[in-house]
């Protein structure tokens, strides 16, 4: 199940079913259970800047962390599969949405899709890695009819 937290800050800019759609459908894509427990959580940039500097050692702002659970761990409140947390930033959401005109919800979308990819083991660090994570991100977001004006680097 996936579970949504937003910021009150930006439940007014944000459309909960559409996060709650890429996520789903990014899942879809990979083959997992959709009943697995995936948590969302929308903050802002200090949240995640904190969160950058005290599990990747990088004192700076980052639109979408992912943070995977272990393989087949189990949440003891719900007893499905637990994969992990995405956290997004809704202002580097917005402010790369608007850098490359196209819609801050879809930008958020993007990088649920992104996020849950990460989640599942994807990775870009690598060329070959970053042609298929890629690859799924464009099949995933043409499912659902999100247009984006280019892919995150």
């Amino acid at each position: 199940m996936i579970h949504l937290l937003v910021s009150d800050p930006f439940l007014d800019q944000v459309d909960l079913q559409k996060l709650e759609q890429a996520a789903a459908a990014a899942l879809n894509h990979e083959e997992i259970d959709p009943e697995s427990d995936l948590p969302l959580v929308v903050e802002d940039d200090a949240y995640l800047q904190v969160l950058n500097k005290e599990y990747l050692g990088i004192d700076a702002p980052t639109d979408v962390l992912s943070f995977p659970a272990g393989e087949g761990e189990i949440d003891p409140d719900s007893g499905h599969v637990y994969l992990g947390d995405i956290i997004l930033s809704y202002p580097r959401a917005a402010e790369q949405a608007a850098a490359a005109g196209h819609p801050p919800m879809n930008e958020m979308q993007l990088l649920v899709v992104h996020g849950v990819l990460h989640l599942l083991g994807h990775d870009h660090a690598e060329e070959n890695e970053k042609a298929q994570m890629w690859a799924a991100q464009q099949a995933i977001l043409d499912r659902l009819g999100v247009q984006i004006n280019r892919l995150p680097e």
